[in-house]
């Protein structure tokens, strides 16, 4: 499987492994891409897991609603939920990094019969990251958010001189240099890729809370080294999954894992995984 479809929206997508493995989702952050998981996937496969990671709702070209009301967060999960139709898979193990972390929260919260183990790498669970905003430094953290709330202006900062100083960000914060051109590269090339990646936070005023709490196994990845997301949040977050919850804390790793420590990763999907099966 290359695509699939959701409505009148159509995916890009890497389809890997056994068409009779367990069914694995990787969904990405901003501003990366499918790209951020090639060294993930292969050590996911080869224990015979079936593994699809797709260009979500904005970094797909055929899956680019104008409108920040399409990039809703209970939207986003349902893109998944179209992923796991498409694949032929009842249940699915669902890992999220960065935004995708988020979607991949929203997805066992909203489609908990679907989702065999959830891990979100980074990203707290929403409601652990509201609670972190008045009592820790996270809401410094957290600026770019309320900036990316303006109208044109984001856009403009991934052109020109912008594009660069975006770079060299991303590249302070641990990302390697080639994957922060591989991944700036779409949106600087074209002003309507930009604008729908900025639209998945446009749309946070407009998502749906979570309610209640997550009743599927979780597993939370933490690196201490992140220079986004503090560690309040992630201590916060075991308050809100009902269900067998993984809380592991890398110390030393960046924000960027699936690029910087896949092997780390994987080994921790694949004994998260395991262990639910035992």
């Amino acid at each position: 499987m290359q695509q699939y479809r959701n409505g009148d929206l159509t995916f890009d997508v890497d389809d890997s492994g056994p068409a009779d493995g367990e069914l694995v989702v990787l969904l990405h952050g901003y501003p990366e891409n499918r790209g951020s998981w090639h060294a993930v996937t292969p050590l996911l496969t080869a224990a015979g897991y079936r593994v699809v990671a797709p260009d979500q709702r904005g970094y797909s070209p055929g899956a680019r609603p104008l409108r920040r009301r399409d990039y809703r967060t209970q939207l986003l999960a349902g893109d998944v939920a179209a992923l796991a139709d498409a694949a032929g898979a009842g249940k699915v193990h669902v890992v999220g990094h960065d935004w995708g972390g988020a979607v991949a929260w929203a997805f066992a919260s909203l489609h908990a019969d679907r989702c065999t183990t959830v891990t979100s790498l980074c990203t707290p669970h929403p409601k652990a990251l509201v609670a972190s905003m008045v009592r820790s430094s996270q809401l410094a953290r957290s600026w770019y958010m309320l900036l990316f709330q303006l109208p044109y202006l984001p856009e403009l900062s991934l052109r020109g001189s912008g594009a660069k100083a975006a770079r060299r960000k991303l590249i302070a914060t641990g990302l390697p240099a080639e994957a922060a051109d591989r991944y700036l590269a779409p949106l600087v090339a074209d002003p309507a890729a930009a604008r729908a990646a900025l639209n998945w936070y446009r749309a946070l005023p407009l998502s749906a809370p979570l309610r209640g709490s997550i009743a599927v196994p979780a597993m939370y990845v933490y690196p201490t080294g992140d220079a986004f997301l503090g560690r309040k949040a992630a201590d916060l977050t075991a308050r809100y999954v009902s269900a067998p919850y993984r809380y592991e804390v890398l110390d030393g790793l960046s924000h960027w894992l699936p690029e910087e420590a896949p092997e780390q990763v994987a080994s921790l999907l694949l004994s998260h995984f395991r262990q639910q099966a035992s």
